[in-house]
């Protein structure tokens, strides 16, 4: 992986991702093509057959629902929507996408002096109004980044909306291939972007996040086997205290969002030229600058992978990139 997206890349790591779905079904005695090995709800059932079989034996009647389980997730598979061009499920709330909600919102840490309701976040439905501010993100990325856009096609199986404060977008590679964005990310923001960049940072985002996720286990890993307890360090996108992996995909994430805000801003065109893409870009890129060097000072905790991984986000960082 380079912090370049490569469409090419993406879809060697998702063909290595489905072989390694279909060896642990086949483990359970269940059954996928690769089409359908790539699909969140398919990818859900092969992780949990993954801990099933590590009882000896596999507790039968388990097994079973494994596969009643994954008959489910098959008959969830539809085609893509047909008016954009990428295969890209605009998908409905569902099971997997809820439980992996609920596996998010466990991980938000609560502040000791907070006293009000815990805040949540549901899946919901996608609306006209949506669909559309979703093609004109497509178009923009596919005139202003082509790359991104190939890339972001190539590794995008769903696409879900999030409605509620606690969760503003986030990945599990549990359900690897969607997506879950804040509804509110489609709309214009208070900043004065417009509601089509804020979802093409978005998808860049969490498509980074999904990228990361699958070069780390199809291909090199990016940190070193650690050797007794990984340290926590600060992050500039989380208030906790984040594991060396986080802060690594933070960096790239950051440098690659402030690449999309400069290619916006190459194009001059009077939206995409604002004020408000430019102080966007200033802080992405400010942003940046803070986890690669964080990230620079536990140089010795990366693989050859990784390092080259940080030396070109720490070019980007520096507007060489």
């Amino acid at each position: 992986m380079r912090v370049e997206p490569d469409a090419g890349q993406s879809a060697d790591e998702r063909a290595v991702l489905a072989r390694m779905t279909r060896s642990i079904l086949a483990r359970a005695e269940l059954t996928a093509t690769p089409g359908e090995s790539t699909h969140p709800a398919v990818i859900e059932t092969a992780h949990l057959a993954q801990r099933l079989l590590r009882a000896d034996p596999p507790d039968p009647e388990r097994l079973a629902a494994l596969g009643r389980m994954l008959h489910r997730a098959k008959a969830q598979i539809t085609e893509p929507t047909p008016e954009l061009p990428w295969p890209v499920d605009l998908v409905e709330p569902r099971a997997h996408l809820e439980r992996s909600v609920g596996r998010a919102l466990k991980a938000i840490p609560r502040r000791s002096d907070d006293r009000e309701a815990p805040r949540t976040s549901t899946v919901v439905a996608w609306r006209a109004r949506d669909r559309d501010t979703l093609a004109e993100t497509i178009a923009l990325l596919a005139a202003t980044w082509p790359e991104a856009h190939a890339e972001l096609r190539e590794i995008l199986v769903q696409i879900a909306l999030l409605d509620g404060a606690a969760i503003d977008g986030f990945t599990d590679f549990g359900v690897h291939g969607a997506v879950f964005i804040r509804r509110d990310r489609l709309t214009a923001g208070a900043d004065g972007l417009p509601g089509a960049i804020r979802l093409a940072e978005a998808l860049v985002h969490e498509g980074t996040h999904t990228r990361c996720n699958a070069a780390s286990v199809a291909a090199e890993p990016f940190l070193r086997p650690a050797e007794g307890a990984e340290p926590l360090v600060a992050t500039p996108l989380r208030a906790d205290p984040r594991p060396l992996t986080g802060l690594f995909q933070q960096a790239v994430v950051l440098v690659r969002s402030a690449l999309l805000y400069r290619r916006l801003l190459d194009r001059a065109a009077p939206a995409r030229g604002s004020a408000a893409t430019r102080a966007r870009h200033d802080l992405l890129a400010r942003s940046a600058t803070e986890a690669v060097g964080t990230l620079t000072t536990h140089r010795d905790a990366l693989t050859e992978h990784g390092l080259a991984v940080l030396d070109q986000a720490a070019d980007v960082a520096r507007g060489r990139g």
